[in-house]
């Protein structure tokens, strides 16, 4: 297993995560074993947004004498109500439900507080204006929580969060489907019927994974699969179908992106997502499905997929243009994305002009013209 920096935190987590709603489907015992296989396996990050006891008490018997290899997204108001869940900030029922969590893991403390679903610019307003928020950071004053984190599913939102400065990581929703679509309030619209007039990364998704990248907030992804649309070409968007591992890539090519957490009903599932760490490159290719899918296009825009190696002069080409991408989101180019880049072994003015990265490309980039652009705006 591979691990990432999960951004200001510090926390270095599994690349295969653990998304564990689908636990409390299953005999308990059962799903308890499920969580220590996956920890066997290397797997140390999970989320447990579920405020029902069932799910709760297998995380916590799953991770029993191993909780300091774990690292828990417990959500903050996420609540259960009359055998219900219900999404609430009122304090009378955010207290006892995050201390049931604490109580159920039989733990005194959260990896990663999570400020729990916001979707909409009001909620969010709600939220950072009443007792809910300042629970949050009494939390992490008390080392309750030892990181906030926050989840959602609109860039939006996503985007305040990361420039609020006390927020260290975002669970957000990534996959080819998901990052075509306009920025929204609605969960439901982002499964609905997608226009295939669009083309391409949406502009504020995009924006997105640069600026968490360049201010260090990590990003842990859900709902990677599209709910298993992307696995079956009559309900993929795209027309065509993608397996769970090319899934997985597409996430973990994404500027910020530390980890992604699958859920899992089986070992074999849990194997089949781990064996991501030493699959042959022609099994993890989202590109050449995007490329040929006959509903969308990523036409012109570099996706990060490597198609392009290899390099006669050894140019990491991807991250290349990543620090592009990120450098030039800026009026100016930060500091921190300059020095990366630097860093890199080989740097963009060490392009040849041999374009046969460009006969590779999947989606017509103009590599050598943004090389030179690239060589320009870093000097070297």
């Amino acid at each position: 297993m591979k691990y990432r920096k999960l951004g200001k935190t510090g926390l270095m987590v599994s690349e295969i995560g653990f998304g564990g709603e689908w636990l409390e489907r299953h005999d308990v015992e059962e799903s308890v074993e499920l969580v220590r296989y996956a920890g066997e396996k290397g797997i140390n990050i999970i989320d447990c947004w579920m405020p029902d006891p069932k799910s709760r008490d297998i995380i916590g018997k799953g991770m029993a004498g191993r909780r300091d290899k774990w690292y828990v997204q417990g959500h903050i108001g996420s609540t259960w109500q009359d055998g219900q869940y219900v999404r609430s900030r009122e304090m009378k029922h955010v207290v006892p439900a995050f201390e049931d969590m604490l109580k159920r893991m039989n733990t005194d403390y959260m990896d990663l507080g999570m400020i729990h679903y916001i979707d909409s610019k009001d909620e969010w307003d709600l939220c950072m204006n009443t007792e809910y928020i300042k629970y949050v950071h009494q939390l992490h004053d008390q080392g309750v929580i030892r990181h906030i984190g926050l989840s959602t599913h609109n860039p939006r939102i996503a985007k305040l969060a990361a420039e609020s400065g006390f927020i260290e990581m975002i669970l957000f929703s990534i996959n080819p489907a998901f990052d075509m679509h306009p920025a929204t309030e609605d969960l439901d619209t982002m499964f609905g019927e997608y226009d295939a007039a669009l083309s391409g990364i949406d502009p504020e998704r995009a924006a997105l994974y640069q600026l968490c990248e360049e201010k260090e907030v990590g990003i842990t992804v859900m709902k990677g699969f599209f709910g298993g649309r992307l696995f079956d070409e009559k309900t993929s968007p795209f027309g065509t179908a993608f397996t769970p591992l090319q899934c997985i890539h597409y996430s973990l090519t994404r500027p910020g992106v530390s980890s992604i957490l699958c859920g899992y009903d089986t070992k074999e599932q849990v194997d089949e997502a781990v064996s991501y760490e030493t699959a042959p490159e022609e099994a993890l290719d989202y590109a050449s499905v995007i490329a040929s899918a006959p509903l969308h296009s990523y036409a012109g825009q570099c996706t990060y997929c490597g198609h392009c190696k290899p390099c006669p002069a050894d140019i990491d080409i991807a991250m290349v243009n990543k620090f592009y991408d990120l450098a030039t989101q800026q009026p100016e180019v930060p500091e921190s994305v300059k020095a990366h880049y630097e860093a890199l072994e080989h740097k963009a003015s060490e392009c040849i002009g041999c374009r046969g990265c460009e006969e590779r490309c999947p989606f017509g980039v103009e590599v050598a013209e943004r090389m030179e652009k690239t060589a320009e705006l870093f000097g070297c």
